[in-house]
């Protein structure tokens, strides 16, 4: 099915956004009369890019798992028309919220689904969602009256998505690029307070589960995916946030791609003291379940003799722990208490 959105869908929605507009409670045309009380329109700058919405969103598009569980977490499952891209399940705490969701598709949904659900807001976490190639661009999204947002994650902090395969980085990424996303779509969707206390609340998770923890002299090898050309962590990504959190190394930190396909050889000769396992659940690569990543190391010639196999110092993350999100403080947490476990630190 074509990505790029026909005629016809445009005249569609562009009548379903009119229809609401003149049936809305706040007036029959008159943008000001409720928004203005609200404080709206509202803009924040997304990546170089004016984000405004002219009153808080209740038809949601949200593109990935990450963009939808921060928006779960801000209490705005009722806005929410659709969700889709997801490589694990739902957060723990969420999965009422979640319910009743609808799932437009588990990997990428075609524009025209996307449009089925009217939707007045669209999220993502990474610009493959919402730019070339992916769902849409923010542009045939704005072209219909649809103010698009991606995660600044993805799209700022030192990023260039045209270096090929996963982007990479020209600064390291840190926890303030998550809290900074919760920010923009808690002013966008008006609730401030909620996003307030979820970062307050993220922040203490972070100091808790890292206080007093040394382990300065660990090295960390991060693997996300696919066993025969394996998908490790660069120096910047999520993983780079986590590592600098736990005051760990990580055995690739001189490559700034955010996931460089690493050969097995070049692992042995790394040799790091402790595996971070991506431990998914969707079908797109090789070797998705941590059990089969396991299997895979142990069987393999090239990485059966590796430390951290002989030793089984296996540490299992979520995939959107290993990605920018809000799981990625779940990420610090499961990593500092695997390090404790492991006996690799204090």
């Amino acid at each position: 099915m074509s990505r790029s959105v026909s005629s016809t869908w445009a005249v569609l929605l562009a009548s379903s956004l009119l229809l609401t507009a003149c049936t809305s409670p706040e007036g029959s045309g008159d943008d000001t009369s409720g928004a203005d009380a609200a404080g709206y329109p509202r803009t924040v700058d997304n990546c170089g890019h004016e984000v405004t919405v002219d009153a808080p969103p209740e038809q949601a598009v949200s593109l990935n798992q990450g963009s939808t569980e921060i928006l779960l977490s801000l209490g705005l499952e009722d806005r929410i028309a659709g969700t889709a891209t997801w490589t694990d399940p739902i957060m723990e705490g969420l999965e009422e919220a979640n319910e009743e969701i609808p799932r437009l598709a588990e990997n990428q949904p075609s524009f025209e689904n996307v449009l089925d659900t009217e939707p007045d807001f669209a999220s993502a976490s990474f610009e493959s969602t919402i730019g070339q190639g992916g769902v849409a661009t923010r542009d045939q999204f704005e072209d219909l009256g649809v103010p698009a947002y991606v995660s600044p994650s993805d799209c700022a902090w030192g990023k260039d998505n045209e270096s090929g395969g996963d982007g990479s980085r020209s600064e390291a990424l840190t926890l303030d690029a998550v809290y900074e996303e919760i920010d923009d779509l808690a002013h966008l969707f008006d609730v401030e307070d909620r996003g307030d206390e979820l970062v307050d609340e993220l922040q203490g998770r972070v100091d808790t589960a890292t206080e007093d923890l040394e382990a300065s002299d660990v090295s960390l090898m991060y693997w996300f995916a696919n066993s025969e050309s394996p998908f490790l962590a660069g120096c910047c990504g999520a993983p780079g946030a986590i590592t600098a959190e736990t005051g760990t190394e990580n055995a690739f930190d001189d490559t700034e791609d955010e996931w460089p396909q690493i050969n097995w050889e070049t692992v042995a000769d790394r040799d790091p003291d402790a595996i971070v396992l991506g431990d998914l659940t969707r079908e797109s690569e090789t070797a998705e379940s941590a059990e089969d990543k396991i299997a895979f190391l142990e069987d393999n010639p090239a990485t059966s003799n590796l430390t951290a196999v002989q030793e089984e110092r296996y540490i299992l993350l979520s995939g959107q722990a290993m990605n920018p999100s809000i799981r990625t403080v779940e990420g610090v947490e499961q990593v500092a208490d695997g390090l404790r476990d492991l006996g690799l630190a204090e």
